[in-house]
């Protein structure tokens, strides 16, 4: 049984991706660039091939932290960080992402390849970064194991969800003057540079010491001392404070526009912050102090499974998008923070101690044990919406479509041809 029901799949035949791309350094220093290094890849390349090479990177870049600084994940206190020209790798793995990530959909037209499958692999691709990179760029920032962490990982999800949640109500992809996969990353590379230079503690100075602002009494009264990563997160705060704004913007346009009440899709909003409350309540619990999750060896595979988690609920609403379904409210993979929350706030809900969580050994399988049935979860997501979509165009996932000597496509259906005749 397939993941995607037929009258939906009859759906797909409809879709046609449109996007909006207001971004002066994405128009006039990246799209020039972009357009030449497409031409390098052979049109015997997949454009899917080349998102999952993107991709690829960026777990090789997740793979050197953990190679060179393993007591990240094995001790409590960590260790001082991986060697710094690992950041020069870092940010030159990232940035070659960001250039895959923007050439695959070239390299699709380029293919006639073109589609809905290829929007679903680039969004779900896109959504496994987006954790990695939070702990990948915290650990450059020399943030560790913290609330500011949390932060950071709250803060670039809500942007993402954002994002998709616009492109469903919408039906385009918008990007604004400054965002996530364009100016978001470019930020993350120079950050990864300057960490390459300096090493991590650098962002440890106050930001009002380095600025030398710290002179003027006038300055001290209204801006707090923050260290240059805290500040840090304060400006990317801003960031998704304007992309919100940007989003519920055009989103009323869009309804307005249509005829289609403007208040509604901000009830979609609810299933963001509802499952970020189960996560944070889990991480909060009173039995999780210093020894626990937070400050532990557990924290950065609880942030992978939540990053999973997250990447599931997305991805199925770019699904629902994509063959024109309704809105995803409830994600099954929030049972298993439900039942972690749950039994962690034992104490302060009723006054027992955990039933599950009640030693650190235990926390960790259990932990880890949700980090394993995420990925099993979001794996067979992706395998059953590949091989729907695959079946029913009658296309493959990596291989690219021919033409015949009339210069026509063959092997497959248009997407807006229906199936294969």
């Amino acid at each position: 049984m397939g993941y995607v029901p037929q009258h939906a799949l009859d759906n797909l035949k409809k879709y046609s991706y449109k996007g909006v791309d207001k971004s002066l350094v994405s128009r006039y220093v990246l799209q020039p660039f972009w357009a030449w290094f497409v031409t390098l890849w052979p049109t015997s390349v997949a454009p899917n091939t080349i998102t999952l090479t993107g991709l690829s990177l960026v777990l090789a870049n997740f793979a050197t932290l953990l190679y060179y600084d393993p007591k990240y994940l094995t001790e409590k206190d960590g260790a001082e960080g991986p060697p710094n020209w690992i950041y020069f790798t870092w940010a030159a793995g990232l940035f070659l992402y960001q250039t895959l990530d923007a050439i695959d959909g070239k390299q699709a037209r380029r293919t006639g390849m073109a589609g809905p499958l290829g929007e679903m692999f680039d969004h779900g691709c896109d959504a496994l970064n987006t954790t990695l990179e939070v702990v990948l760029a915290c650990r450059a920032l020399n943030l560790g194991r913290s609330w500011w962490t949390v932060a950071s990982q709250v803060a670039t999800l809500a942007n993402f969800y954002l994002t998709t949640w616009e492109e469903y109500h919408t039906g385009q992809l918008f990007l604004g003057v400054f965002s996530g996969p364009v100016e978001g990353i470019l930020s993350v590379v120079l950050l990864y540079t300057i960490t390459g230079f300096t090493g991590p503690q650098f962002w440890d100075t106050e930001f009002l010491a380095l600025t030398r602002l710290d002179r003027y009494p006038i300055v001290l009264q209204y801006i707090p001392r923050l260290g240059l990563n805290d500040a840090f997160m304060v400006f990317g705060g801003f960031g998704m404070a304007f992309n919100i704004f940007t989003s519920c913007i055009n989103v009323w346009t869009a309804r307005t526009a249509s005829g289609k009440g403007p208040l509604s899709p901000l009830l979609f909003l609810l299933p963001f912050p509802v499952s970020v409350a189960l996560e944070v309540a889990w991480l909060s619990a009173p039995a999780f102090d210093d020894s626990r999750i937070l400050h532990s060896a557990l924290f950065v595979p609880f942030l992978c499974a939540w990053g999973l988690q997250f990447a599931h609920q997305v991805s199925r609403i770019i699904l629902a998008h994509v063959t024109r379904q309704p809105f995803p409210w409830w994600d099954a993979m929030w049972v298993w923070s439900i039942v972690g929350a749950v039994d962690a706030n034992l104490p302060r809900l009723i006054g027992y101690p955990p039933l599950i969580q009640s030693t650190l050994p235990r926390t960790a399988l259990f932990v880890y044990v949700t980090l394993a049935v995420t990925f099993v979860s979001y794996a067979r997501f992706c395998y059953l919406v590949i091989n729907d979509i695959t079946e029913y165009l009658g296309i493959a996932c990596f291989t690219v479509r021919k033409k015949d000597r009339s210069g026509e496509w063959v092997g497959a259906a248009e997407v807006n041809g229906g199936k294969n005749q």
